[in-house]
């Protein structure tokens, strides 16, 4: 065969050959397709990760599946039910008097002197496999007193040769309770821990003169907490000052998993900090999970934990759950992925096109993608469009547990104070500052107007007529309808500042607006503020500034007006009243009321309310402390966002839960299917491959036949 033709052939075949192989952009391994391993993203390095100081989004997207609290949220059930995790039942808390006379369950919270919570857990639970747990033949704890010669070789926690596991038991969730004071530690949320639990402020003092080796262990089992106690192996028991209904929500966040002693003693050893070789890098626990590779600037990945005690699929869900699908697992031992693979990605539309490529499971809906994702049908819903429907891919909408707020500092002396003349003035801001036109061009849409301080999904919101704030809307034929800006010119006439001038001096009203804003939407958000105001004849004036300065100013009380946001850190009316209650004024007491808002009558209502159960008479009393709120508008009440979230057809189990960090392990994923779609969906294009390499072909053939002629030639 002539030596052209065989180059031709040979590079025919490679192009061919090619084309039947797996997809040539799979960034993932050969050996992972068609494997049950989950596929997602990460745009933060988490911080901590270990559970006593974790408190963000991007941390307990991780540790929510390696720690196991005693509580959890129901995977299915709305509103937002606590169930048990590795508890036996959800703790009903029992009530005494100062005397230690028992009380009836709903005994008013004034009668309450303290309450006490005892936690069950389940026998038979195991840790994941790691070296503090390590054992010699002897019974001694392997890694326990390494000397430095010992770490020679050691980079990260995998180069250690045995690892071990033991049995969860009550002191380990006592011993965590005890790391929130810990010198060392670093807890969000020790201060209001130690308002509630019994001794810790006493512990905390303790601990401070404690002996502590030179890298900052301390065996906290040698130190008593007056208000924990272990009843036995299995079991424990919280004093709680006062009655305190929540506490049982704050059972189910990772400040309350359990932290073996042995992680401490492995971890604060001489060498391992140098290597990072640390529980905020490598986390210890009993969930569905661990973490066995973690390198931040590239990829974070969970596998199964081999000792998981295999909790079970719920059984119950809401109506239309079971119709969904969602129920088709009942019963059945969870995890079902035996992988989740994390990759860094710092920018949106690469992310977005990996999803479209079937590279990521599931994916958010960045602003430069909604057009390409998501249409509003001529009823204003939202529906996605023809391209995401033909790749069957599926859209969750729910609306978060969050509020978005403009508020006011209710010590500033022109837009603060409780005269008639301020309300006037904030309610006709309230008026023109138009949140539903926000939202539609910020928000793509995804976002409702809030009409006070609870958000849906929370106990005391109101829904419909009953729930609008009627200083800032009227009813109109079923749907809220935003006041007239001519009303908002009046009031603020009322208030003495006709056309937005002083009606004294005649000076116009001048209004300063401190926010966050430093994105690439920032300059249009403030022009946008800047015209709302304008529409009353009032001058804004944007001071855009970094997170600690914002911050400061707030402390301070230099701020006049400003935008803020709370996520709730459990689903309870007080979690978001508490905003708005004297005693937690920024400036005055060092809490999280930002507008310093001060009314002794809502303070009244709020300390009445807090430690209610959920009933008639709690419900109420919270209508009565929203009207007082939305009369006074310290808070112009801005919106709750609305979460879309894309998943592929192949991904199962798909119910937004934003209350729970764990749900890692109802994920189920179709590998096959999956692996079918990404090979037809990224089919490598080799024509024009093919095209120049018939052109290189045909362009070295008339070389090859001159040069086997001169050949012929000198042989002749």
């Amino acid at each position: 065969m002539p030596s052209g033709l065989k180059i031709l052939l040979t590079l025919l075949t490679l192009g061919l050959g090619a084309c039947e192989q797996a997809p040539w952009n799979n960034p993932y391994p050969a050996s992972e397709s068609g494997q049950p391993v989950y596929y997602d993203m990460f745009s933060e390095r988490p911080k901590h990760l270990d559970p006593v100081s974790a408190y963000s989004a991007d941390e307990y997207k991780f540790i929510g599946q390696i720690y196991e609290p005693p509580l959890q949220y129901h995977f299915l059930k709305r509103p937002y039910e606590l169930t048990t995790l590795t508890a036996e039942s959800v703790p009903e808390p029992m009530l005494f008097d100062a005397d230690d006379e028992r009380l009836p369950a709903d005994a008013p919270a004034d009668a309450v002197d303290y309450s006490v919570y005892r936690v069950s857990i389940k026998p038979g639970i195991e840790y994941q496999p790691h070296p503090a747990f390590a054992r010699d033949a002897d019974g001694n704890y392997r890694y326990h007193a390494l000397e430095k010669s010992e770490l020679e070789g050691i980079r990260e926690l995998s180069d250690f040769e045995h690892h071990g596991t033991r049995e969860l038991t009550a002191a380990d969730y006592v011993y965590q309770i005890k790391r929130m004071v810990h010198p060392r530690r670093y807890s969000p949320i020790a201060g209001v821990m130690s308002k509630h639990i019994v001794g810790l402020p006493d512990l905390k003092e303790e601990l401070k003169s404690a002996p502590m080796d030179l890298n900052g262990y301390i065996d906290l089992r040698n130190h008593d907490l007056e208000g924990v106690q272990v009843i036995d192996r299995y079991t424990y028991e919280i004093r709680v000052n006062g009655k305190y209904p929540q506490f049982n929500y704050w059972l189910a966040m990772p400040f309350f998993a359990p932290m073996p002693w042995e992680a401490e003693r492995f971890y604060n050893q001489t060498g391992m900090n140098q290597r990072n070789i640390v529980l905020d890098w490598y986390p210890i626990g009993t969930g569905a999970f661990m973490l066995t590779e973690n390198n931040p600037n590239l990829r974070m990945v969970m596998e199964r934990n081999p000792n998981y005690w295999g909790e079970k699929y719920p059984t119950e869900g809401m109506p239309g759950d079971r119709e969904a699908g969602l129920l088709d697992d009942a019963g059945k031992t969870m995890p079902f992925i035996d992988k989740a693979v994390y990759s860094l990605e710092n920018e949106s539309i690469p992310a977005w096109n990996k999803f479209l490529q079937g590279y990521y499971d599931v994916s958010a809906i960045s602003s430069d993608s909604f057009d390409q994702a998501v249409n509003f049908n001529a009823q204003g819903n939202a529906e996605l469009t023809p391209q995401m429907k033909r790749k069957g891919i599926n859209l969750l909408k729910a609306v978060t547990t969050s509020s978005y707020y403009l508020g006011f500092n209710m010590l500033d002396s022109v837009v603060g104070g409780d005269s008639e003349q301020a309300r006037l003035l904030r309610r006709a801001i309230s008026i023109a500052i138009d949140y539903e036109e926000f939202i539609s061009i910020f928000q793509n849409g995804r976002g409702i107007a809030a009409q006070g301080p609870l958000p849906p999904g929370i106990f005391g919101h109101r829904e419909g007529k009953a729930g609008i704030n009627p200083y800032v809307y009227d009813w109109e034929e079923g749907e809220p309808e935003r006041k007239s800006i001519r009303e908002a010119r009046e009031l603020l006439a009322e208030a003495g500042y006709p056309n937005g001038r002083n009606r004294e001096s005649g000076e116009p009203l001048t209004l300063y607006f401190d926010t966050l804003d430093r994105g690439p939407d920032s300059k249009a958000i403030h022009n946008w503020y800047i015209k709302q105001l304008d529409k009353l004849g009032i001058r804004l004036v944007v001071r855009s500034t970094d997170y600690n300065r914002f911050r400061e100013k707030m402390r301070k009380g230099n701020a006049q007006m400003y935008f803020w946001g709370w996520n709730a850190d459990y689903p309870d009316p007080e979690n978001f009243l508490f905003l708005l209650y004297g005693p937690n004024g920024k400036v005055l007491h060092g809490g999280e009321n930002s507008s310093n808002y001060d009314n002794s009558e809502f303070d009244r209502l709020f300390e009445q309310m807090r430690n209610m159960d959920n009933d008639d008479e709690r419900q109420a009393i919270i209508d009565k402390m929203v009207e007082i709120a939305r009369r006074d508008a310290p808070w112009l009440w801005g919106f709750h966002p609305v979460a879309y979230t894309l998943h592929h057809q192949w991904y199962s189990n798909a119910k937004p839960n934003l209350m729970a960090n764990n749900t890692l392990k109802y994920k189920r994923i179709d590998a096959q299917q999956r692996e079918r779609l990404r090979a037809e969906w990224n089919e490598p294009v080799v024509w024009p491959v093919l095209t120049v390499i018939g052109l290189l072909v045909l362009a070295i053939l008339p070389a090859i036949r001159v040069y086997r002629k001169r050949e012929k030639e000198a042989a002749l």
